[in-house]
């Protein structure tokens, strides 16, 4: 059984090179003082969620993060 915590739909701020198997998606706000409250993200959350490197995934591209308990 999972209990759904948060679920919200956001832009990726920036992709950045951690090592050579990982890169980190972010939104950070650092373009902001916060990351912006948007219809898929009401509370502006940020996020920085490592993943394995060559996703194809850039700056700009929308994402849904989803956060269970399990």
């Amino acid at each position: 059984m999972t209990d759904r915590i948060v679920e919200f739909v956001s832009d990726i701020e920036f992709v950045a090179n951690i090592d050579e198997k990982k890169d980190c998606l972010m939104n950070q706000g650092t373009q902001s003082d916060e990351a912006p409250a948007t219809e898929g993200n009401p509370l502006g959350l940020w996020y920085n969620i490592d993943v394995p490197k060559g996703l194809g995934l850039t700056a700009g591209d929308k994402i849904r993060i989803i956060i269970e308990k399990v």
